[in-house]
């Protein structure tokens, strides 16, 4: 009785104070999972559809196999048992059943290993790519370079687009793709094959699309490949798959897959905004104009790690408020946003942003840190031709 009062006083409490939080409808994410969803997302590849096959075959013989073997196990029990007068046969062995139970499972694994053999290597040959692009992980966000095809020279970082504040605040409506958003999705053409090469510049990430039935992590130090030829326009989502940090969730990966006439029209657009941005690396800042640069290259790349406040994480990222290399010679810091650094006391490394970031916004970045918080930098503006000077 008093354990059926302390129940209800529980459900009761937690009625109250899920009352005041605004409910929402879950739906399906176009290109992501389904409500309810009970198998693979829809395959939109050739390799996809086939790793749905041999899911959908093995199932089936692993089921045969699980009904037959309790099938005669349950059989013998009951018609065997001792309580309806069955006495045990006193036979020792059979070499006909010792045959055929080591035949008939090895006659088994072959006839699954065979096809699935066949879709493996198939997923491994990344020959005659139209299209190549680089993805690097990083923590946390992915970054693509199109090394070549149509679009060669492309370059781009894509982050989670949901808003900060709908992450942390459990009372804010979130949309449908929640967490699986991002601000720059890669771009491909329908029916072309595209050679995704991965690698990271911290730890151990995954690159993983369900619907293209593609998996592939990204290595520091190393290369790995892996293809797809998306056969269906749409927008198709996935997530790093491996354990990466505190923000792992927050790596939502979006692929856009559209007509051969749009992703013309989509290069010529990114090509366009590169060149807009590009800045010349030999004009002189002001002051002002770095630290205003500065503060939106630090809010886009570095406040996950070192805090809006500078004080980074604890016994995870280091402090740039305060610290020495932020407030010591320039170039020192110069060399360690180029080129990365490992603290022992700290077990996070510092990427290496010379190929994800330009010299100004290096410059900018760095000039921002160093008159920022409590900093009060002797040199404390850096700019571009330095950081140029610097990569050579």
């Amino acid at each position: 009785m008093k354990l059926a009062k302390r129940l209800q006083s529980l459900l009761f409490g937690a009625a109250l104070l899920t009352a005041g939080l605004p409910s929402w409808a879950v739906v399906d994410s176009p290109g992501g999972p389904a409500v309810r969803q009970l198998n693979f997302q829809p395959p939109v590849t050739r390799i996809a559809e086939d790793v749905y096959s041999l899911h959908n075959m093995m199932l089936v013989i692993c089921l045969v196999i699980f009904v037959a073997v309790f099938s005669v196990m349950f059989y013998s029990i009951l018609k065997h048992r001792k309580s309806v007068g069955h006495r045990p046969a006193t036979f020792h062995e059979s070499t006909a059943v010792e045959i055929a139970w080591t035949v008939v499972p090895f006659l088994i694994v072959i006839g699954m290993a065979l096809p699935a053999t066949k879709t493996v290597v198939a997923m491994k040959d990344t020959s005659n790519a139209d299209l190549t692009i680089k993805v690097t992980g990083m923590q946390w966000k992915w970054g693509y370079d199109y090394l070549k095809g149509e679009g060669e020279g492309i370059s781009f970082l894509s982050a989670l687009a949901t808003p900060r504040e709908q992450v942390v605040d459990a009372t804010k409506v979130k949309n449908d793709n929640y967490l699986l958003e991002v601000d720059n999705p890669v771009v491909v053409p329908v029916n072309k094959k595209v050679r995704i090469v991965t690698t990271a510049n911290d730890v151990i990430h995954s690159w993983t699309i369900p619907a293209f039935a593609v998996k592939q992590d990204a290595i520091p130090g190393f290369v790995r490949d892996t293809w797809f030829r998306a056969e269906k326009i749409g927008t198709y989502r996935g997530q790093c798959v491996e354990l990466c940090g505190k923000e792992h969730a927050f790596m939502p990966i979006v692929v856009n897959v559209v007509s051969e006439e749009d992703y013309k029209k989509w290069v010529d657009t990114k090509k366009k905004e590169m060149a807009a941005k590009a800045d010349d690396p030999n004009k002189t800042w002001t002051l002002d104009e770095l630290k205003q640069r500065g503060e939106k290259v630090y809010a886009a790349n570095c406040v996950a790690c070192h805090q809006a406040n500078g004080k980074g994480a604890p016994n995870a990222f280091p402090a740039l408020d305060g610290s020495p290399v932020v407030n010591g010679p320039k170039a020192e810091q110069i060399n360690v946003v180029l080129n990365g650094r490992h603290s022992g006391k700290f077990p996070s490394a510092m990427p290496p942003w010379k190929g994800t970031l330009s010299d100004t916004e290096i410059a900018a970045v760095i000039t921002y840190t160093r008159n920022n918080w409590s900093n009060k930098a002797q040199e404390n503006i850096v700019q571009p031709a330095e950081v140029l000077a610097a990569r050579k």
